[in-house]
């Protein structure tokens, strides 16, 4: 059993489950977070004073409390947890951090179970099926685990069998997490700004493509044939005969942890190469078909014996539409020339920003980023280093990153760490350079200039927009004669000046309400035997009170912060 697992975290390891629990339990984690949340930001729950490092400490404490307990939660949990770690753009990044360590080993399941569930998906007993089947599984996960078996024509395979009622809790769980979802998309505070009911549509799109292994099955021929032209690339082959929605048979590829680094050396592997070829062979999937691996932790990559890559567990792939490459060359364009207000509107074509009304707060960021960034050769850079700016920067602004740039750029950083600890000199960038030359070549053509391809590019924009100006004018005079034109103007001082009068009013309120619950706790103190009763606005009173301090207080830091 991995270590650090509880009595609680067997609650979820059985066929059927209870909805009720299921709720309380759900609703007690998201109640204790929310409270902590609470707590975050109150000065006096600090002992000594608040200070930035006591504050990053507990939200390095309150992260490792939530990788934990989506582990007790289970499956749908982890797999939730492990999809927010690429959500730099919402969470703080120690969560993200925490949220990418969740492994989801977990306890085994029973032979007996793993025998119905092959019965009762493929129509026959295991002795009928396989020529030998190992009871003890080779890896269990949240979703499922493997066996290794031999088939009656000798091929060696590995028999990949859903967690018996998985199906169930993911209907459970995911109906609890829909009204949780609902009420953060509400709440006036954590729901500006955000988008939650669509992260929570994706989130189950995701989950519910990952337990159906069919769609497994498919991925991994798709993904074989677009390698199928590089030897050193090898990916697991599907036995159709012996596969259904709960239990997939794919090809037995053994091979070394890209990860384990003392093992590749003992089989004499080159592990420069090894880490070249990884980050290449991502980059062909970006490029060539735009489909691609969506979770390459070292888990999922091996290394053969002849030194060839092998890929492992495609329920979680992305897609780049032909659209997209477009947008990203303009994106690129803006950045190689420092054009803010290029670069976001490309990203808001793409997708990855929310336009609002007030775009100089994000113009002013990304320009930031581009003065920051751009003072390195391209292949100098760290994607690590970038994509964790780049989310420090998008963190609180109207950025919606899509899930397809965001397991983009966690693989670029996770094969960057792996190719580190293969070769402490490699650079992700620099490898990707010739490959980001290859792309702005193709997108411009070619034949002829790529410098007056894009110069005939502007002067065409500049043209269209000349154009366009003589009904742009029109239609403003327009809606100035309508009186449909708004004029939006914000002051400070004004501001302020509101706040200040609403505090008060709201003071004056609550002295009133507490000279009246104190005035009533003293006539009944007065006025008749039963003295106790007083104590009901007293401690009314007492509570207001409180209230009032504090609201005192809140106003008086206002006057000093302006």
């Amino acid at each position: 059993m991995e270590q650090g697992y509880s009595e609680k975290a067997y609650r979820w390891n059985r066929e059927k489950y209870s909805s009720r629990r299921r709720f309380v339990d759900i609703w007690s984690f998201v109640l204790t977070l929310m409270f902590q949340l609470w707590l975050y930001n109150k000065s006096w729950s600090y002992p000594g004073g608040v200070t930035e490092a006591k504050q990053a400490a507990r939200r390095k404490t309150q992260a490792v409390w939530i990788r934990t307990t989506l582990l007790d939660l289970g499956p749908t949990f982890i797999k939730v947890g492990q999809l927010f770690s690429t959500r730099a753009d919402i969470f703080p990044g120690e969560y993200v951090e925490e949220l990418a360590k969740l492994q989801d080993k977990v306890p085994a399941f029973s032979y007996e179970q793993v025998e119905a569930t092959i019965e009762k998906e493929l129509g026959k007993k295991i002795p009928e099926l396989f020529h030998n089947f190992e009871p003890i599984p080779l890896a269990a996960a949240s979703l499922g685990q493997v066996h290794k078996a031999v088939l009656h024509t000798g091929e060696l395979v590995v028999v990949k069998v859903q967690r018996p009622g998985l199906k169930k809790l993911f209907e459970i769980d995911l109906q609890i997490l829909k009204g949780i979802t609902r009420y953060f998309q509400n709440h006036p505070k954590w729901g500006r700004g955000r988008d939650w009911l669509g992260i929570y549509e994706e989130c189950c799109r995701i989950l519910w493509e990952e337990i159906d292994y069919l769609n497994e099955g498919r991925n991994a021929d798709t993904f074989r044939r677009n390698f199928r032209g590089y030897d050193w690339v090898n990916v697991p082959r599907v036995y159709w005969r012996y596969a259904s929605s709960r239990v997939l048979t794919l090809e037995y590829l053994p091979g070394i942890k890209i990860s384990q680094y003392e093992a590749l050396e003992a089989a004499g592997l080159d592990r420069k190469a090894i880490a070249r070829q990884g980050a290449q062979a991502y980059l062909l999937q970006l490029l060539n078909s735009g489909f691609f691996h969506a979770d390459p932790h070292p888990g999922n990559i091996a290394i053969s014996a002849n030194g060839a890559l092998i890929f492992y567990d495609f329920g979680m792939m992305g897609r780049i539409k032909s659209n997209v490459r477009e947008g990203l060359m303009q994106t690129l364009f803006g950045i190689a020339q420092k054009d803010g207000d290029r670069v976001v509107q490309s990203l808001i074509d793409l997708g990855a920003i929310a336009p609002t009304d007030d775009m100089g707060p994000v113009r002013r960021s990304v320009q930031y980023m581009l003065d920051h960034f751009m003072d390195k050769p391209f292949e100098n850079q760290s994607v690590a280093a970038i994509s964790d700016d780049l989310y420090e920067i998008a963190y609180n602004q109207p950025f919606r990153f899509p899930a397809t740039f965001t397991f983009v750029m966690r693989a670029f950083s996770t094969l960057e760490g792996v190719g580190k600890g293969l070769d402490p000199e490699f650079n992700f960038m620099e490898v990707a350079k010739p490959y980001a030359m290859q792309l702005m070549t193709d997108m411009n053509g070619s034949e002829g200039n790529s410098f007056l391809n894009e110069l005939s590019r502007q002067a065409a924009q500049v043209g269209s927009t000349a154009f366009g100006l003589p009904r742009r004018l029109e239609d403003t005079l327009e809606k100035l004669e309508r009186g449909d034109m708004r004029l939006r103007v914000r002051s400070i001082e004004t501001e302020r000046l509101l706040r200040r009068q609403s505090s008060i009013q709201l003071s004056i309120s609550y002295a009133l309400l507490i000279s009246g619950f104190t005035l009533s706790a003293t006539i009944l103190v007065a006025t008749t035997k039963y003295v106790w009763w007083a104590l009901v606005p007293g401690l009314i009173a007492a509570g207001l009170s409180v209230i009032l301090i504090r609201l005192l207080l809140r106003l008086d830091r206002y006057d000093r912060m302006y």
